[in-house]
């Protein structure tokens, strides 16, 4: 076997290697051989919620025979008539798959992980959780964080009149309402689109799971990508089976979130971005998004006559929302009577409140002739 490439026989299984594999390739491979083989026909797949770094899930009788350190962690375990291939990512939580010559021993097996791995903690009312998607060395990774999520109640009166009745409608949204597939928030910087986000997670999050696509422009340039976030997630939601009742957990509704994708939406898109428009699009309402409970929210400092108008179009967007500035006599009143002359956006208020806010001068400022501006 060279270095660039080579193959060779598992069992029954055979394998070619070439310089784009890597050690958890093989180590995936072993992990399969006696279930491909027969030897030991059940498995059982368990989700981890939190893994400690320092954690010993080798169980008696259990001889380790290859492991992995770097960005997860990876253990391949075998017993007299079973085998265990257990993982743990980097932000805590991690798989575990168990192979056995009977499923009792698969469970017992599979129970003794479990029992020697933590629970993710409650998520507090004043949080949600949240992931986030990024395209690694490695391929697409999500991470899950929880997030600091406010009340809608508690940050309504931050919003225009208008921005708090659409917006207010999109909170009360339920899975029975969703029509349309994109969310659109668009309005200059500083006017509360991602905090309104946040609260939507978090009044969602009985139905909906909220993730974060923190390279957007990878996500819909790369196929690979956009298909392993979309239809991947869904097979592991298929896999993690209710073992006392048999049958899978039904996947609930995902919201993928991209944040400031102007150049994605805009009028010229279409000759800008290539195939990443229409592959949103299709996400939403074409072939890509049929069978599948998922909405993408975008949030955009553009004007609305500026974007495309396939993604303005009638039917497309669940909710199309306007987060402006408040007006001279809402911004007083956010600010209990000081006087406003001017519509003002949210960061400007709390700024004003907290005395953060810059000096203008409104004479110009002198520039000696000859000095580089």
């Amino acid at each position: 076997m060279n270095l660039l490439q080579g193959g060779g026989v598992l069992g029954n299984m055979h394998f070619t290697l070439d310089g784009g594999d890597d050690p958890s390739n093989v180590l995936n491979l072993m992990a399969l051989e006696a279930y491909v083989s027969g030897a030991q026909p059940h498995a059982v797949a368990r989700g981890l919620d939190l893994v400690a770094e320092d954690a010993d899930l080798i169980p008696e009788g259990g001889s380790l025979v290859r492991s992995i350190s770097g960005t997860s962690f990876l253990q391949l375990v075998t017993g007299e008539d079973w085998t265990l291939r257990w993982q743990r990512w980097r932000d805590g939580s991690g798989q575990a798959l168990v192979t056995a010559v009977t499923r009792e021993r698969a469970e017992e097996i599979a129970a003794f992980v479990t029992d020697r791995t933590g629970t993710a903690e409650e998520p507090r009312e004043d949080k949600v959780d949240m992931g986030f998607w990024y395209r690694s060395a490695r391929g697409p990774f999500r991470s899950t964080r929880s997030i600091s999520a406010p009340q809608w109640p508690e940050i309504e009166q931050n919003y225009s009149s208008s921005a708090a009745s659409a917006l207010g409608k999109l909170m009360a949204t339920r899975s029975s309402d969703v029509t349309g597939r994109l969310v659109l928030l668009h309005g200059p910087p500083g006017t509360g689109k991602t905090t309104a986000l946040r609260a939507l997670a978090r009044e969602w999050a009985p139905w909906c799971q909220v993730d974060t696509v923190l390279d957007p422009e990878a996500f819909f340039s790369d196929p690979s990508y956009l298909m392993e976030v979309i239809i991947g997630s869904e097979m592991d939601l298929s896999m993690d089976a209710d073992l006392e009742s048999g049958e899978a957990r039904k996947p609930q509704w995902r919201l993928m979130v991209l944040e400031d994708c102007d150049e994605l939406i805009r009028g010229e898109a279409k000759e800008a971005s290539g195939q990443s428009l229409a592959r949103l699009l299709n996400l939403t309402d074409g072939l890509l998004g049929q069978g599948r409970e998922i909405m993408v929210a975008i949030t955009t400092n553009e004007r609305l006559d500026r974007l495309h108008p396939a993604v303005v179009r009638p039917g497309r967007c669940l909710a199309q929302i306007e987060v402006g500035a408040l007006s001279t006599l809402e911004a007083t009143d956010w600010l209990d009577g000081e006087t406003v002359t001017e519509p003002m956006t949210l960061a400007e208020l709390y700024a004003r409140r907290g005395g953060t806010e810059p000096h203008r001068s409104d004479s110009p400022i002198p520039q000696q002739v000859g000095q580089y501006l």
